[in-house]
């Protein structure tokens, strides 16, 4: 450190050209900061907030919905219960680092039940709407999940893994009393041992409980072993549960035939209400108790096929298919309060519609504006919930927004909620634009959008970022993305697209892809590709490409197809198609649905398709990047390509995320690290 009477003497002599310096050199330091501040940067990522599971009141006056947060010294998610009247005032019910879900209204709307881990671990709360007070009312071993009220409002049914004690078959003899032994082997015969995001699964099922309203002891209704569970429904009686499940002996051989049931709750009687070959699921009983609603389809072995709607009388007579003209899957059903009518949602052309179909299968559009739930990527789907008078809240799928309610009575729609203004209002976000174009393979027209970076300037040129989605059967939507907007917000022009195979554009666009897959779905990226460029502003010295999941696997391929890309970063992949078969977690599905038949008996076209058979041509510098915990597509798929990257001499790096399991995004900070490491990789090009 300099001397002061240095410093002062140095300030003397210079003191005019130094002070004008520094002025001007902190001018230009504060307007940077400025400008930075106007922009989204990763640390925003932890101010990020969107409404999810809208509980309508009974009444219609007002809705209670989990407001999830990110907590930075945690670094977890967390959601409370707030409430949002129809003129959007806003009031919290709880608070605190915890995670409330699943809110359920009794039917007389004095008494919320929800899900929350404020008591220690997982159990089953109530809300009183008179004293405005709520309490843990269980105490489980086990998280229950499927809230729901009977009828009469005396029951709540949940179900709740139920451990099974399953001791090794071997025990070593001659262990000193105080000796340290390693860890004993673990012994492993089931068929389904692990699971994405749950890791090692323990010994037991999943099984059906109810309790009584005012607490007290759970009873278990179901028995065996098989898991009991999924969305549950009273019969209007309030003496039966409807609920699906896969009781068949071979179930592990056919993973999707579910079916449903009923079970008394008196005598634990089980009654199976359907029969085909083919998932059934989500049944709802309709108020007056005379219908069942359930979603499904006759499974055709097609790695992608429509969920439809269907209705029957409560005893599983009288089936009806409602939704024989409708081109696109449903994903959420509620009934009219009168059970002439069910409000049903489902994703078209990427916005999520919500509409009313009557009995005879007629169908209403009342709104295409649901979604937003996915503020890591802009995938669709979203959530909404139905009161008494008809009314819907449900979340607000928006460009520029995390999800928010909105509420639709009739034909006037309200938003209720802005619970990101504070954060993103003073922040200048790329401009989101739609587009469509023509696939070069055979013209069909293709949908994508274009992330403009702040203060764009078409005259310039740059850099352009090609993200790809995953599934492959899901799509992309005009929805937040805080990945999308933190790569545009570095100066990058991002595309992303739903080329074939992606869901909500019909069942047979989707299914251009099976047993053939990644094949024109390439061509139609690198035809969005073209048509970005063609517009005049993009550097085509800058092209770069990821994704993740099937995202991943596509962006393998790309660069084993074409050296047109800088860099790009290969996320959560697939690699070798027979490796994954036999190391992913649901196995048994992969094998059955997305390929002819067993690796072994097809190995031609397993490698026919798969991205580690044309690592000989890549020529791009490649990066990986996948959770440690994603047992979906397992590290060991991406360890492959980093080798067979590093044989064939391509510049590479592997990113490895402790701990994370195939969702990376689920902890904010490894959102942030995906993101950063992107971008590095991509500037470094």
């Amino acid at each position: 450190m300099k001397p002061l009477a240095h410093l002062i003497a140095a300030s003397l002599v210079f003191s005019a050209p130094s002070f004008a310096d520094d002025h001007s050199s902190s001018s230009l330091a504060d307007h940077a900061a400025i400008e930075k501040s106007q922009t989204l940067q990763l640390e925003d990522i932890f101010q990020l907030e969107f409404a999810s599971s809208p509980a309508v009141h009974p009444s219609g006056d007002y809705t209670v919905f989990v407001r999830n947060y990110m907590d930075i010294m945690d670094d977890r998610r967390y959601g409370n219960l707030w409430q949002v009247d129809n003129n959007g005032k806003l009031r919290p019910l709880t608070g605190g680092t915890y995670q409330d879900f699943s809110p359920v209204w009794s039917p007389d709307g004095k008494t919320l039940a929800f899900v929350s881990n404020r008591s220690g671990s997982n159990q089953i709360h109530l809300y009183w709407t008179d004293s405005k007070e709520h309490a843990p009312v269980t105490r489980l071993t086990g998280s229950p999940s499927g809230l729901s009220w009977s009828p009469n409002g005396r029951w709540l049914a949940f179900s709740m893994f139920v451990p099974e004690s399953s001791p090794a078959p071997v025990s070593l003899p001659g262990k000193p009393r105080g000796a340290n032994w390693a860890e004993p082997a673990k012994y492993i015969d089931k068929d389904q041992y692990r699971a994405d995001g749950a890791g090692f699964l323990p010994d037991g099922y999943r099984q059906i409980f109810v309790v009584p309203a005012t607490g007290g002891t759970p009873r278990q209704i179901t028995f065996g072993d098989y898991n009991h569970g999924g969305q549950l429904s009273w019969s209007g009686d309030s003496k039966q549960i409807l609920f699906s499940a896969n009781l068949r002996e071979d179930a592990f051989e056919q993973p999707t035939n579910s079916e449903l049931y009923a079970v008394t709750v008196a005598t634990g009687e089980i009654e199976q209400l359907t029969d085909r070959k083919g998932p059934d699921g989500s049944p709802l009983v309709s108020p007056d108790g005379k219908r069942i609603a359930w979603l499904g389809y006759d499974d055709e072995g097609m790695s992608y096929q429509l969920t439809d709607l269907y209705v029957m009388d409560a005893d599983g007579s009288d089936r009806e298919l409602l939704t024989a003209e409708l081109d696109y899957s449903i994903s959420g059903v509620e009934w009219a309060d009168d059970s002439r009518s069910l409000f049903v949602s489902y994703d078209k052309h990427g916005k999520g519609h919500i509409a009313e179909i009557d009995l005879r299968g007629k169908l209403t559009v009342l709104t295409d504006e649901m979604g937003g739930l996915s503020y890591s990527r802009p995938y669709s789907g979203g959530a909404f919930d139905v009161a008494s008078d008809d009314s819907i809240v449900f979340t607000l799928a928006d460009a520029y927004r995390p999800a928010d309610l909105m509420r639709l009575k009739g034909k006037n729609t309200k938003q209720l909620t802005s619970l990101n203004e504070d954060a993103l209002g003073h922040k200048n976000l790329a401009r989101i634009e739609e587009i469509w174009y023509e696939s070069s393979h055979d013209g069909k027209k293709i949908q994508g959008w274009i992330a403009y970076p702040p203060n764009f300037d078409a005259s310039k040129k740059y850099p352009l970022i090609l993200e790809i989605h995953g599934g492959p059967h899901t799509a992309y939507a005009g929805s937040f993305a805080a990945e999308i907007q933190l790569m545009a917000a570095r100066g990058n022009v991002v595309l992303y697209t739903n080329p074939r195979g992606s869901t909500s554009y019909g069942e047979a666009f989707a299914q251009e892809i099976h047993h053939n897959y990644p094949s024109e779905d390439y061509t139609d990226l690198m035809d969005g590709v073209d048509a970005v460029i063609a517009k005049g502003f993009i550097d085509e010295d800058k092209l770069y490409v990821t994704g993740g999941s099937g995202g991943g696997v596509l962006t393998a391929w790309t660069v084993g197809h074409t050296d047109r890309f800088a860099a790009a970063v290969v996320a959560k992949p697939v690699i070798n198609w027979y490796s994954f078969v036999l190391t992913a977690d649901a196995y048994s599905y992969f094998s059955k649905y997305w390929f002819p038949g067993l690796p072994w008996d097809h190995l031609e076209h397993y490698m026919k398709y798969s991205p580690i058979s044309y690592v000989g041509n890549v020529k791009t510098p490649t990066m990986l990047l996948t959770g440690e915990a994603d047992y979906r597509t397992p590290m060991s798929e991406s360890e492959q390509y980093y080798q067979a990257l590093k044989l064939v001499g391509v510049d590479t790096a592997m990113v490895r995320v402790p701990d994370a399991p195939h969702g990376i995004y689920n902890r904010p900070s490894n959102l942030m690290a995906k993101v950063a490491y992107i971008l590095h990789w991509f500037e470094k090009y």
